[in-house]
């Protein structure tokens, strides 16, 4: 059964990028339908109020997400039967937004009259002997930002030739003193990618560039990540847009070289432009790869994501020193790929105004970057859970004295494709006519959520412009 429906575009999936580009979409008059799967919008970018879920609900989201929890203090089971969750609410791993209020975000948000309210930091280092806040002095800015800046601000010309150099590369030419230490850390947790002969230069700088906007370099919204989510579905949906949960695409429906409709439980839908916000990997799960060239599908099947082990920590005290502050901390020589590990501990949603926990108790989140195979390793992730404490407790001594519960997440694909050399991401505009793909896997400025963003407003520019 076909239904002749009267709405220009379909988007699969109420990701962040999904729920974005329908709102711009929506804005410019286009009329939109979103099909998601699951009953909850953010996709991958997911804050969900714990209180609400059960433990097998919790279990089964995280593994239609390619994650799993390996460690929890108590356990899991403990942990939901006592209802230790209650008043919580957590996102599925660590997404931080770089940018702070000058972010990706808020820009887009302006442009539907809106805006989310976000708590941002400076950076600082954890050290052996405590730490540095921020991570650079005044006498370090006057070294070592003239160089940074030559880099950060070079023409496209010069960005595009330092794509295929590698970070170690760069690193062996500039990194001195604490240069060496910049470069080392801020590539890696900006690509969540801790081998540094896969981080391209180019990739990296252009992303680095939002960081020096004005604002400080990291945030994240009050009242998590599901605060943005609303403001975009409530912005669609007021404007003619629809949102169906629960409702998975079954498949991409062709006509020939050009994307017609999708099929939606038993029947089939017909649209001017499908847009996929699903991981680029899952695409052939909906798109019957006979209608894409070779060449193109066998990138796709490819295309490598991120991991990471993430840590939550509710704690009855924190030291207010530590209060709204983020830190950096490196591990070496720890048998990851690329030898060395990069994580960051964030006191941001420790603060009571975050709205992520109840007013007598923090939140504290934390992640250690580890590749996905390496996600999967549970011998791996007790070393790294063994070093997200270490740190904690470098910063709080006394942490476990304070400590009530810690879940440790791991996720194998935190973001959709890793931003390295040996990546390939994919263009917006796939070969098959009226089929786009957006989201953090596509070739936008930025990593994660900055990606996606962007990918959105790439895309409407690309269809305004077409139209």
């Amino acid at each position: 059964m076909v239904d002749k429906i009267e709405s220009d575009i379909c988007i699969i999936g109420a990701g962040i990028g999904g729920l974005t580009a329908g709102a711009l979409l929506t804005k410019k008059g286009y009329r939109v339908i979103i099909f998601e799967k699951e009953r909850l919008i953010g996709g991958r970018a997911l804050s969900f109020d714990t209180s609400s879920f059960t433990l097998e609900n919790y279990k089964d989201l995280l593994s239609r997400f390619k994650m799993h929890v390996p460690f929890s203090e108590p356990n899991l089971e403990t942990i939901f039967k006592e209802n230790m969750l209650e008043g919580y609410k957590l996102d599925l791993g660590y997404h931080a937004i770089g940018g702070g209020v000058l972010s990706n975000l808020n820009s887009i948000l302006s442009e539907l009259d809106d805006h989310v309210e976000i708590l941002e930091s400076h950076v600082g280092f954890i050290k052996d002997d405590g730490f540095d806040f921020p991570f650079l002095s005044r006498t370090d800015k006057l070294k070592i930002l003239p160089n940074i800046f030559r880099l950060l601000f070079s023409s496209e010309k010069t960005m595009k030739q330092l794509d295929s150099v590698s970070m170690t590369e760069t690193i062996k030419k500039y990194g001195k003193g604490k240069m060496k230490l910049i470069l080392e850390i801020f590539s890696r947790s900006i690509t969540t990618v801790n081998n540094l002969d896969r981080i391209s230069t180019g990739e990296m700088f252009r992303t680095q560039r939002n960081l020096y906007r004005g604002s400080k370099p990291v945030g994240y919204p009050k009242n998590g990540l599901s605060s943005i989510h609303q403001k975009l579905a409530d912005f669609i949906t007021q404007n003619d847009g629809e949102i169906h949960l629960e409702k998975p695409v079954k498949k991409i429906i062709f006509d020939e070289n050009k994307a017609t409709g999708v099929a939606v439980e038993n029947k089939e839908y017909s649209f001017k432009t499908i847009v996929s916000n699903v991981l680029a990997q899952d695409l052939f799960n909906i798109a019957d790869e006979k209608y894409f060239p070779k060449e193109y599908v066998k990138n796709i099947k490819s295309l490598k994501g991120t991991g990471s082990l993430c840590a939550y920590y509710s704690l009855k005290k924190i030291d207010s020193n530590l209060l709204g502050k983020t830190f950096h901390f490196i591990e070496r020589n720890i048998g990851v790929d690329g030898n060395d590990a990069v994580g960051m501990i964030d006191f941001m949603i420790a603060l009571p105004e975050s709205g992520l926990a109840p007013s007598s108790d923090y939140l504290v989140q934390s992640y250690i970057i580890c590749t996905p195979d390496e996600a999967k390793d549970k011998e791996m992730l007790n070393t790294l859970r063994e070093l997200l404490d270490k740190n904690l407790e470098k910063l709080m001594p006394d942490f476990h004295s304070h400590l009530k519960w810690a879940i440790y997440p791991a996720v194998w694909h935190l973001d959709g494709v890793a931003k390295t050399i040996d990546n390939t991401k994919l263009e917006i505009k796939t070969p098959v006519q009226n089929l786009y793909i957006i989201g953090d896997c596509v070739k936008a400025p930025g990593i994660g959520i900055n990606c996606s963003l962007n990918s959105a407003k790439m895309l409407c520019d690309t269809l305004f412009s077409s139209s």
